[in-house]
């Protein structure tokens, strides 16, 4: 066992990499988590419409869900009721996002220590949500997490993951463990696990609350592990991707003419980018899906099924093995 984990500790620095778990655990074969680099941020992202759409493995797939969304809905919840208690939860639950550097996921410079701590950005989310998007959360477009990204400026894949790590550190936890029972290696030899006393959202009080949890130890640290097909390199739902598709395609619609033959004229939209109020950002994202709403055009649903389908079509609808 430990020849084994020396000899691939020695081809992964030969080949000027640092060890990913699988190699420093001397585990083989096929796994079912994200085989990340132990000793370095990996850039890639916990994706929560990922974890909506391949809803596998189970159970955590839907324990994971189920934390999200009753976070969210917790959060939007206090907006729309919109006493001064709720408001002051709200904001609240939003400021308890410590970095989740165990699941060595991401970038730390953009995470939350990069944008100020997560007070601040909690603060700065609940800012936007009560002023910029409002009207999205009051008519139940904006609601759920994943939706954060194309509204609310700054909120990209580094916070998102953040904040979604941090949600479903629980379930994330319980995958680890079975991770652990599937595979000795992490308990043999010098490798151990440990139990530590973290932080976690507990879906049926709806609150912050703590938890003991068995985690592997790399480099007296804990070790969480991340279903394949949860984490990826961009977010299936971004602003860049929703205005691009859905929104410039309504802006055309809403210019269109028609001509001598029938036809429909469309402005390219490469012309409409250069138009005032259709900028390319976050701001023209909420305007509008918005206006489009006003006209019975829910363009946040049709974006969802049109990369439901793209996902499908392009990496099918299991993780890779």
């Amino acid at each position: 066992m430990l020849s084994r984990f020396l000899l691939g500790l020695q081809s992964r620095t030969k080949e000027g990499k640092l060890p990913s778990v699988t190699s420093y655990y001397g585990i083989s074969g096929p796994v079912q988590f994200v085989d990340v680099e132990i000793t370095a941020d990996n850039r890639l992202y916990v994706d929560p419409h990922a974890i909506r759409l391949y809803r596998a493995p189970q159970p955590f797939a839907s324990e994971a869900l189920d934390c999200v969304d009753k976070f969210f809905g917790q959060v939007t919840g206090s907006i729309i009721e919109g006493t001064s208690t709720a408001r002051r939860r709200g904001e609240r639950l939003l400021q308890r996002f410590l970095e989740p550097w165990e699941t060595r996921l991401g970038m730390s410079a953009a995470g939350f220590h990069g944008h100020g701590g997560a007070e601040v950005v909690g603060t700065w989310i609940w800012n936007v949500l009560n002023n910029d998007v409002e009207a999205l959360v009051r008519v139940a477009v904006l609601r759920q997490i994943e939706d954060l990204p194309l509204f609310v400026e700054g909120v990209d894949r580094d916070i998102t993951s953040d904040i979604t790590t941090r949600i479903i550190f629980e379930p994330l936890a319980r995958f680890t463990a079975a991770m652990v029972d599937s595979h000795p290696q992490f308990k043999s030899g010098r490798h151990k696990v440990k139990t530590y006393r973290k932080q976690v959202w507990d879906p049926a009080e709806c609150e912050w609350a703590e938890a003991d949890m068995m985690l592997p130890v790399v480099d007296d640290r804990p070790l969480l592990l991340v279903p394949k097909g949860w984490a990826r390199p961009t977010l299936l739902m971004s602003a860049g991707r929703y205005y691009e598709t859905s929104v410039l395609s309504f802006a055309q619609l809403e210019q269109a003419v028609r001509g001598f033959d029938g036809k429909l004229i469309k402005t390219p939209k490469d012309r409409l980018k250069r138009q005032s109020g259709l900028g390319r950002g976050r701001g023209t994202n909420q305007r509008v899906t918005l206006r489009a709403l006003e006209n019975e055009q829910d363009l946040l649903t049709a974006f969802k099924a049109f990369v439901s389908s793209r996902l499908s079509t392009t990496e099918g609808n299991e993780p890779a093995a």
